[in-house]
């Protein structure tokens, strides 16, 4: 065999181009992705289904099957047992999720641009706070609530999902000024005569939009779905949906329909805000993950 017929492996595609995957092969994968599929939309399909059959449905036909007869009826008892404290969850979401990013967002420039002796030192103990179990603090956190006196319910979950939200925060914030924020725009500013808070507010913050994205969706939903905090330290009364929630769901003789129903109204904002900002939310954590 000549020299130039010897060939060590198969000829590369024209222009280096890399050689499309076979049939055989993609038609795996998209089965694949569709079988996976299924079996994320599953859980939804049931909690839609049954949320709009009524009990007697559920008890003879299971949860599987389409309405004979669609009814709101669930629907209207979940909201009437939710809608107080829907509302509830966002008075305690939304001031939760700006205040932590704000703090989160100051102490991350400190420790990341505005060094100082013992940077290190105080960037590890609040990192510390991420690693404390909920239920480690549970007993003395009542006891701190109730010595500072602060009212019961959404004020006092606000104040709790703040400072548990500032580690987390602070993090995200001071990785992504550590790779996005250049030093030179903080020595710019010095030479302009620029303190610490007036560079932050005229020159940080209108840079912090991805890490503000991240920051406010990741409290937010934190803050919307947690049921242990809302527990010990508030009631039905008084407390977020997720608590509303349980009581609907775990009366003694459940209704199964009003329960998916309920379900489906209480993640609906998390939902919305997901679909809408999770583009951002993506592009926020690798803003803050790959150094420039």
């Amino acid at each position: 065999m000549a020299p130039d017929e010897v060939r060590s492996g198969p000829a590369p595609a024209a222009g280096g181009r890399k050689a499309r995957p076979s049939p055989v092969g993609q038609l795996v994968r998209h089965a694949l992705l569709l079988l996976f599929l299924l079996i994320v939309l599953m859980p939804l399909y049931v909690l839609i289904v049954t949320s709009f059959k009524s009990g007697r449905e559920i008890g003879v036909d299971g949860q599987w099957s389409l309405p004979e007869v669609w009814t709101t009826a669930s629907w209207e008892k979940a909201w009437t047992a939710l809608g107080p404290s829907f509302l509830r969850t966002f008075e305690l979401a939304i001031p939760v999720a700006l205040i932590s990013s704000i703090i989160g967002a100051a102490n991350g420039f400190v420790l990341s641009r505005w060094r100082f002796p013992g940077a290190d030192v105080v960037f590890t103990l609040i990192l510390f706070g991420m690693f404390i179990p909920y239920q480690a603090v549970m007993i003395p956190l009542r006891e701190v609530v109730q010595f500072i006196g602060l009212p019961g319910g959404i004020p006092t979950l606000i104040f709790v999902h703040v400072v548990y939200g500032i580690p987390i925060c602070t993090l995200i914030f001071r990785n992504y000024y550590a790779t996005t924020v250049p030093v030179e725009l903080i020595e710019a500013g010095r030479v302009d005569g620029a303190g610490l808070l007036r560079t932050f507010r005229m020159l940080i913050l209108p840079l912090s939009g991805p890490a503000f994205v991240v920051t406010v969706i990741w409290q937010f939903t934190s803050s919307w779905n947690d049921y242990l905090f809302a527990i010990f330290l508030s009631n039905t009364r008084n407390g977020p949906i997720t608590i509303a929630l349980n009581a609907l769901a775990g009366a003694q003789s459940p209704d199964y329909a009003a329960s998916m129903a309920g379900a489906l109204i209480t993640s609906l904002p998390t939902l919305v805000v997901y679909v809408l900002l999770g583009r951002w939310f993506i592009g926020g954590l690798m803003a803050g993950a790959i150094k420039s």
